[in-house]
């Protein structure tokens, strides 16, 4: 099953985004299902009332988008998740001064795992306020970043 580019379908709906108040982390594609999924997020974090919303207010539109040249799918909107890994430079800015976890391809500075305060990240590189110390990860060397679940 073909569909247009998921860039083309994100860009087509970050204006009613916008106006729902909520972000686009990411649009995915599952060919197995046939589902289209936005995943959103909003400052604050997210409800079902506006996920519920931002649902009705692009159903109509993605229908003249016709992203599957006609064919029939499922549309859903979802929240990312708390552990959803880190991708975009607005996901690190949303969360400067919270910890976060960082997992590595291989040892940097003699480990593969770091956790931390999240104090910024720019040029690529990740500022952590780490036990070990202020660490300076390139983000090209992290399988994985994503806030720190830590259970009380």
């Amino acid at each position: 099953m073909r569909i247009k580019p998921l860039s083309e379908i994100e860009a087509f709906l970050r204006p009613y985004a916008e106006a729902c108040g909520v972000e686009i982390v990411e649009v995915a594609w599952d060919a197995r299902t046939k589902a289209l999924t936005v995943f959103i997020d909003k400052a604050g974090g997210l409800d079902l009332v506006s996920c519920e919303a931002f649902h009705r207010a692009i159903d109509g539109p993605l229908d003249e988008l016709d992203p599957t040249f006609g064919l029939a799918y499922t549309l859903n909107c979802s929240s990312p998740g708390l552990d959803r890994p880190f991708k975009k430079e607005q996901d690190f800015a949303r969360h400067l001064g919270e910890k976060i976890e960082v997992h590595l391809y291989a040892p940097y500075e003699g480990a593969k795992y770091f956790e931390g305060e999240l104090l910024s990240f720019e040029e690529g590189v990740i500022t952590l306020s780490a036990k070990e110390g202020e660490k300076k990860i390139p983000f090209e060397k992290c399988s994985k970043v994503c806030l720190l679940i830590e259970v009380t």
